[in-house]
């Protein structure tokens, strides 16, 4: 779970043919040269575009040539574990042959790992489809998974149907293609009104469940960047949008908060306490309340847009803030408009 995405979903491959190549056809030469890769997955991520000779697509049929250079971005295989199917409701969004798009609820873990084999988004999806196929790159522990987003964070995910829809959308996460805006409350005002966070993000170095941000040309971390804009000023807290061009673990989370605005009751990364206010005990009370109304980081994964599979379509979806995001935002708006009126 606290993997990167982008190192936990998927693998890339470059490989340049020997100077004494013999003509071969694209997919058989894959099926040869890359591990656990069988022709259909190779096929499918050849049409997909998510492999190409020199820098272009081609196809499945295409001879290989001395010297060529070939890249490839797959579906990461992992561990098989049997998954018990769990009767839990899907909020479903958009679905179709190849795809389905949900609301994950906060709370919602979305693949088992220690501590939680069961309860999870996957437990779900291997209740409703059960047909849905146990496709390489993609195995039985997380059938359809291309991203997720945190337990605790609430809002919209893609999961893909087939093999080929998986392919083709593990291209785009990983050619940061995919739309994904969030809305976050975090605390107090940031400086600008929109800006960018071009931080590297990596492994705490001593508080290891955590993330941390890091200079961008240093060697510790990857290259994560994310642009806000503030869609409110409250004073104590802010809604601000965030659009992310990269995946990594905990970025909003990590970058608000080298900001100086931590995520609203983010208990990792102490948005789980006063951050700016008074310390009288009634305003200690009513951020109390707060918190019980918000019993999680106050983050929401608000639009989600990318190209279709197979019709090349571009789809875009947007949800509304949960209720208990709405809620606690309009109590701290009362709360600002009664400060303003005494």
């Amino acid at each position: 779970m606290s993997i990167e995405e982008e190192q936990e979903y998927f693998e890339h491959y470059r490989i340049i043919a020997d100077p004494g190549q013999q003509p071969i056809r694209l997919d058989k030469f894959l099926v040869n040269r890359l591990e656990r890769a069988t022709r259909n997955r190779v096929q499918n991520a050849i049409s997909s575009g998510a492999v190409k000779v020199n820098d272009k697509g081609v196809k499945s049929n295409y001879k290989v040539r001395p010297n060529d250079t070939i890249t490839v971005v797959l579906p990461k295989p992992l561990k098989s574990n049997e998954i018990l199917p769990e009767n839990i409701p899907l909020d479903v969004i958009y679905e179709d042959e190849e795809l389905l798009v949900i609301n994950k609820p906060p709370g919602l873990v979305v693949h088992p790992g220690i501590g939680n084999r069961t309860g999870t988004l996957v437990n779900a999806l291997a209740y409703h489809f059960k047909h849905l196929p146990v496709m390489e790159g993609n195995e039985p522990d997380r059938p359809g998974i291309v991203h997720r987003i945190d337990k605790d964070t609430s809002g919209l995910m893609v999961i893909a149907k087939s093999e080929h829809a998986m392919s083709h959308l593990a291209k785009q996460f990983y050619n940061h293609t995919i739309q994904r805006r969030y809305v976050a409350m975090v605390w107090s005002e940031p400086d600008s009104d929109e800006g960018t966070l071009d931080l590297n993000i990596g492994r705490h170095e001593r508080h290891r469940i955590e993330m941390a941000a890091y200079p961008k040309d240093g060697e510790i971390g990857k290259t994560a960047i994310t642009h806000y804009k503030v869609l409110e000023r409250l004073y104590y807290i802010s809604l601000v949008e965030c659009k992310l061009e990269t995946g990594r673990t905990h970025q909003i989370r990590v970058h608000m908060k080298y900001n100086g605005n931590p995520v609203f009751n983010d208990e990792r990364y102490g948005g789980n306490r006063i951050m700016k206010g008074t310390v009288y005990t009634k305003y200690r009370r009513f951020v109390e309340n707060c918190f019980k109304l918000l019993p999680r980081q106050g983050l929401h994964a608000k639009s989600i847009g990318f190209v279709h599979p197979t019709t090349g379509k571009e789809l875009f979806f947007e949800i509304d803030l949960p209720d208990d995001m709405q809620m606690c935002i309009e109590k701290w708006r009362n709360y600002l408009a009664g400060r303003k009126t005494l």
